[in-house]
C-alpha cells in the first residue's frame, strides 16, 4: 500500500537532530528510500541539525520544527503528512538536569508523550482501517528500573520499575501511559528501555564527550564519589540497529532491553578514555590521570545498572557489534577528528545554524 504522497510510509522520529535520533534518522533515511522520514525536533539545548547535514537534501527527510507538548501542531502535522508510524525519542535526558529541574523533565517526558500519543490515536482512530498497520514506538531507559546490586543481577524486562531520580520518574510514568493507550484503546505500542549510550553525536554534558573534550585540553576530569558505580555501555549506532529491528520486527505491546553487555565502573571507564585519548593524540601513556578529580558523589545515584538483551537477541537476532575498547577507540577518533564539531557546540554557535539554514525557508 503506498500512502498518500507516494511514500510507502511516514515516519515521525520525535527528537531526531538530538543523540540518539540523529543515528535514527541517518538509518532510516539512507536504508529506507521508500520511507518518509520526518524529523520532529524542538531543538532544545542538545538539538542540533548540523548533525544531519549529510542527509538533509534527500527527498524522503523532511525536518519539522515542533514542540511535542504542542498537541494542535502535532496533530496537523499527522494529518499533513498522513502519518502511520512515531519512533518516539524526544527527551530531556540529563539527570543532573532534572535534579535541579524536575518540572522541565515531567512537561517534556510526561506530558509531551502524552500529548503524541493523543494526537496519533486522533489521527488513526479517524482512519476507516483503524490501527491496522500503525506503529508507536517509545524509547526508554534502564534507569527506570531503579539500581543493582554487585550481585550479578541483570534488568529483565519483568525487572519491576523503582525509579530514583526525577527524570528516572518522568520515563517510567511515560513507559506506563505507552502501554495504558495499548492496553485501553488497542493502540499498537512497543516500548524499548536501553542501557548508556555513547558514540559520534553526543552533547558534550555527558561524561564521555565531557572527557575527551577535557583531555584535549587539560581541564579537570570530575568524578563522583569514589568513582564505583557501575554502568552498562552501548555503541549508539548499535542501538540504532535495534530500534529498526525492533520497529519492524517487534511484537506489539511488547517491552525489549537493549544493552551492550558492557559494565564498567566509572572509574575503569575514566581511566580507558584517558589511555586512549592520551595515545592518539600523542601524550606520554599516563600523562593524563593527574586530571582525575574526585566531586561530592549525585544525590540518589543509583550504584548499578546492568541489561539483559537476551530475549531481543533471541527473539530478533540482534546482537551488539561492537566490544566496549573498540567502540571506544572509534568514538575518540571520532571527537578528535571532528573537534570543529566539538567547539562549535561549546560555544553555541551550533544554535546559529538552524537560523542560517531554515529561516528563509
Amino acid at each position: 500500500m503506498t500512502a498518500k504522497n507516494g511514500f510507502k510510509r511516514n515516519i515521525i522520529i520525535t527528537g531526531g537532530a538530538g543523540f540518539i535520533g540523529n543515528h535514527v534518522v541517518r538509518l532510516f533515511v539512507n536504508k529506507y528510500p521508500d520511507y518518509h522520514i520526518i524529523n520532529l525536533d524542538k531543538l532544545t539545548y542538545a538539538g542540533n541539525l548540523e548533525n544531519l547535514k549529510d542527509v538533509e537534501e534527500r527527498p524522503n527527510y523532511t525536518f519539522a520544527k515542533l514542540d511535542i507538548c504542542d498537541f494542535d501542531a502535532v496533530s496537523r502535522l499527522m494529518a499533513e503528512q498522513d502519518v502511520d508510524g512515531i519512533i518516539h525519542l524526544a527527551a530531556e535526558s540529563h539527570v543532573d538536569r532534572s535534579i535541579s529541574d524536575p518540572f522541565t523533565f515531567a512537561r517534556t517526558n510526561v506530558m509531551g508523550t502524552l500529548s503524541l500519543l493523543q494526537a496519533a490515536k486522533t489521527y488513526w482512530e479517524g482512519k476507516p482501517e483503524g490501527y491496522e498497520g500503525k506503529r508507536f514506538y517509545h524509547i526508554s531507559t534502564d534507569e527506570v528500573y531503579g539500581a543493582l546490586k554487585f550481585d550479578g543481577t541483570l534488568f529483565t524486562e519483568t525487572t519491576r520499575y523503582q525509579p530514583h531520580s526525577p527524570y528516572s520518574a518522568s520515563k517510567a510514568s511515560s513507559d506506563h501511559f505507552v502501554r495504558a493507550f495499548h492496553d485501553t484503546y488497542g493502540m499498537p505500542t512497543i516500548v524499548t528501555n536501553c542501557s548508556n549510550n555513547y558514540g559520534p553525536y553526543q552533547f558534550p554534558e555527558k561524561l564521555i564527550p565531557l572527557f575527551i573534550n577535557n583531555i584535549r585540553h587539560k581541564r579537570p576530569l570530575p568524578v563522583y564519589g569514589k568513582g564505583e558505580n557501575v554502568r552498562d555501555w552501548l555503541y549508539v549506532e548499535d542501538h540504532a540497529r535495534a530500534i529498526d529491528v525492533i520497529f519492524h520486527n517487534g511484537k506489539v505491546a511488547e517491552t525489549y532491553n537493549i544493552g551492550g553487555f558492557n559494565e564498567w565502573k566509572n572509574i575503569d571507564l575514566v581511566k580507558v578514555l584517558i589511555r586512549t585519548v592520551d595515545k592518539l593524540i600523542g601524550n606520554p601513556e599516563g600523562a593524563s590521570l593527574d586530571l582525575i578529580t574526585y566531586v561530592t558523589d549525585r544525590k540518589g545515584h543509583d550504584l548499578r545498572y546492568a541489561i539483559d538483551s537476551t530475549k531481543l537477541s533471541n527473539e530478533l537476532g540482534w546482537h551488539p557489534s561492537l566490544q566496549f575498547e573498540e567502540g571506544i577507540e572509534k568514538t575518540v577518533r571520532w571527537y578528535l577528528d571532528n573537534q570543529e564539531w566539538m567547539d562549535r557546540i561549546t560555544s553555541g554557535a551550533y544554535e546559529k545554524y538552524y537560523e542560517e539554514q531554515y529561516a528563509n525557508r
